[in-house]
This record gives structure tokens, sequence and C-alpha cells, in this order.
């Protein structure tokens, strides 16, 4: 059964006592999420290292979080005596309440029965729904930039610079991963994309019918690609997460904070942002709260309160990506990143673009564009895996040459053989003390005898 879901004239009849349940709800659900999240990330990756992960503070350590939260909320907050006390107060503010505020436009399931009211699982949907996310995400990173500009470091300061530069690069790429969505589902509204990924048609080949897929992943797979890259960047994660590169600037953006409240909102926010990233993907490409195949052969799978479970098992899954990704790939150069950002995401993100638009422009039916366009996807991905192929073999081939120049030059400076003394020239005339004639080349002598 295609559940349609609520749509945007569903929303704005709730009362406000209900209103109110969803944000609490809403609210709970993202402070329990950071504290299994930061459990569960700790356990993963000490499992991928052969470690054991925490597992003192309760049953298998799955209060340590807890307890970590605590001692982050008592300790004593100290703070340096050249800090800009007001920016330095309100910067975990302007990043963690702008991190709350995107989840509100989230589906979470279609409409239900909640004390007597039917209403959808969702706090609220706009026209602009996912414009309001990406409004929101670029109010957080003036929350880094006012931390290291309060802070009055300069590794702080640093890390506030590059996260500015970082997000206003992979924003633009993210933002652009968004528009093929949009000419497909024709609405910016969450709920009504989740809506539009319903069910899909058949394609008649060999007059075989092969049912398409309907999540947006299968015929806009660039743009997912592109996105799930985004995600890491937007988020600071490894191996984007230059703002916090300890390697080279202590601790990032947040060097001056101690491990006290405002810490803990700093990480607070990161993790809600990694939700919230997840969840755009879920919504946008994995058909949101719908049941995946075979769970929605079953009648019921998009119907009452299961397709939360739906939605949460795909958050898991995502959140494990992060995870994944955190545990295999090393921390990237900072030019490696930028460039990755303007020349590679940005360019092959306008050329899918201008493809999607043009098929859509063209009024095939939906069957015949959907399989076009997923063909499209793979003759672009083909042509960027032998980009990637090709820029590597001539990165190696450069690096290969600098490292012969660099060889033949270290054998310029190395010293003559057959005991041969070396007289570097420019130091001669600061050399203090005598020099054995016996042991001095002529034309050294010459050039003692000139200066003398």
């Amino acid at each position: 059964m295609n559940n349609p879901g609520p749509t945007l004239s569903d929303f704005g009849h709730d009362p406000l006592w209900i209103t109110i349940i969803k944000a609490v709800a809403i609210f709970v659900f993202l402070m329990l999420g950071v504290l299994f999240g930061v459990w569960t990330e700790r356990k993963l990756i000490s499992r991928m290292q052969h470690r054991y992960g925490p597992n003192r503070a309760g049953k298998f350590g799955l209060l340590q979080s807890v307890a970590d939260g605590l001692k982050m909320g008592l300790k004593e907050d100290i703070m340096p005596r050249t800090v800009d006390k007001v920016i330095y107060f309100l910067a975990p503010v302007i990043i963690a309440v702008p991190a709350f505020l995107a989840f509100s436009v989230v589906p979470f399931g279609p409409m239900v029965w909640m004390f007597g009211h039917r209403t959808p699982l969702q706090l609220t949907d706009l026209p602009v729904a996912v414009l309001l996310v990406l409004a929101t995400a670029s109010i957080g990173v003036y929350g880094i930039v006012l931390a290291g500009w309060g802070s009055r470091s300069p590794y702080a300061i640093l890390g506030g610079l590059r996260s500015s530069a970082q997000v206003v690069s992979y924003e633009i790429a993210m933002g652009l991963s968004f528009v093929a969505v949009f000419l497909n589902a024709g609405t910016l509204s969450t709920s009504e994309i989740v809506a539009k990924q319903a069910g899909g048609g058949t394609w008649d080949i060999g007059g075989l019918h092969i049912p398409t897929p309907s999540w947006y992943v299968f015929s806009l797979i660039p743009s997912f690609l592109i996105y799930a890259v985004c995600m890491l960047g937007e988020t600071n994660r490894v191996p984007f997460d230059l703002p916090e590169g300890e390697g080279e600037l202590v601790g990032g953006f947040h060097t001056e904070y101690s491990s006290s409240l405002k810490f803990a909102m700093f990480m607070l926010a990161e993790y809600v942002n990694v939700f919230t990233v997840s969840a755009m993907a879920i919504t946008l490409f994995f058909g949101g709260w719908r049941a995946p195949w075979p769970i929605s052969l079953w009648d019921g799978a998009n119907t009452g309160w299961w397709p939360m479970l739906w939605f949460f098992a795909k958050l898991v899954i995502a959140f494990g990506f992060f995870v994944w990704v955190r545990a295999s790939l090393p921390r990237v150069r900072y030019d490696q990143l930028m460039a990755f950002g303007w020349k590679v995401l940005i360019p092959l993100n306008l050329v899918w673009i201008l493809l999607a638009a043009t098929f859509k422009a063209l009024r095939l039916p939906e069957t015949d564009r959907m399989g076009i366009m997923a063909f499209g996807a793979v003759v672009i991905i083909v042509a960027f895996v032998v980009w990637l192929r090709f820029d590597t073999v001539n990165q190696r081939r450069r690096e290969a040459r600098a490292a012969q120049v660099e060889e033949e030059f270290e054998q310029l400076r190395e010293e003559p053989a057959a005991g041969g003394f070396p007289v570097p020239a420019l130091d001669l005339p600061h050399y203090h003390g005598a020099v054995p004639a016996a042991r001095v080349p002529t034309d050294a002598k010459e050039v003692t005898s000139g200066s003398n």
C-alpha cells in the first residue's frame, strides 16, 4: 500500500499542546541520539581497531556517555583573560540552536492519530523547507567563526577561517546536489518530496514489465554521491575535519574552550548536524519514512507508527557510514579539500543538473525519463572514475619528477669523493680559525688569499 503521506495543507491545524509535544519529542530524540551516538561511534571504531571501547560505566559501557556529559556539565569553566566575553559565550549557542531547528522540517512518518487528533509525524513543513535546512546550516558556521574570533587565539582563529572557507565551498555543492531532486519532485517541501517517492512505474523491455525504483537514489545517483561527500565536509567530519586539525591547530576553533558545558555544546551541535544531514539524505534520496523492499510488500508497512521504525533504521545506517569513514580514511590536506570542492564537485554537479533539466524539458514519459537519467548517471560516474584515475596517475608522475629533481639537487650538495675537502665559498669570509694548507685545494687557496 503506497500511502501518499501528508501534504502542505495538513500542517498548521494542530492544537498548541500537540505542537509542544512534538517539539519536546524531537529535542529528547536528538539528545538521546547524541548520547547513544557517541557510545556507538566509540564502540564501532574500537572494534575496527581491535579494542574494547567503553566497558566500565554500565552494561557494555552504555552509561559512559552519560558520565561524560555530567562531567562536562559540572566541571569548572575556565575562561582566558583576553577573550571577548560576549562572543565567547554566544558562539556555542549560535552553533547549537540552528542544529536543532533544522530537524523541525524532517518528516518522521505519515498522518497518525495522537490523543484523538489526526496529525502528521512532523513538526512543521514549508514550501521551501529544504532551503530552511541550508539556511540553518549556514548560520551554524557563524558559531565556529565567532568561537575562533572571540577566543583571541591564533590557532582558534585559523580553525574558524578554515571552517568558513570550507562551508562556503561545500554548501554550494550541497545546494546544487538538491537541484535535480527539486526538478524531479517539483517542490521544495520535505513531506511532498517523500510523497513523490511513493511508488514507481514499469519499464517495458522485450515484453518484460520491470518495476522501476521509486527512490531518487537510483535515478539521481550522481546527486546522491556528491551529497554524500558534502555531508562530511558540512559537518567537519573525517576526512574533512580541517577546522579541528589537531596536528596543526592544536584543537581548532574550540582550543580555548575547556572541557566544560561550552565544549559540550560544540560536541552536541556536531552530532546533531550529523543526524540532520543524514535525515535529509534519507528524505531526499531514500524515500523518507517509507519502508524498503521487501517490507514495502506488506500493506501496513507505510501506515500508522511503523514508518518511524523504518526511518530510525535508515538513520542508524547513515550514522554508521560516518563512523566507517572516520575509521577508514585519513585527513586530507587543506588544498586538496578546497580543490576537490571547487574543481570537481561543483563542475560535475553543474553538468549533471544540465542533463537532468534537459531530460525534464523534453517532456518524456516518467518511466523513459528515469531510464535515460539512470543511463546518464552511469556515464557521468564512469567518466569521473576515469578522470580520477588519470588524475591520480598524473599526480604520481609529478611527485616522481619532483622527487627526481630533489635527488639530483641533493647529489650536487654531497661531499666530493676520494678525500676531497668541500669549501663553501659563501662561508669562507666568516671562517674563524686556521685551515691546514695541505688539505685545502688550489682554487680554495686562491679564494682565501684573494679575500685576505
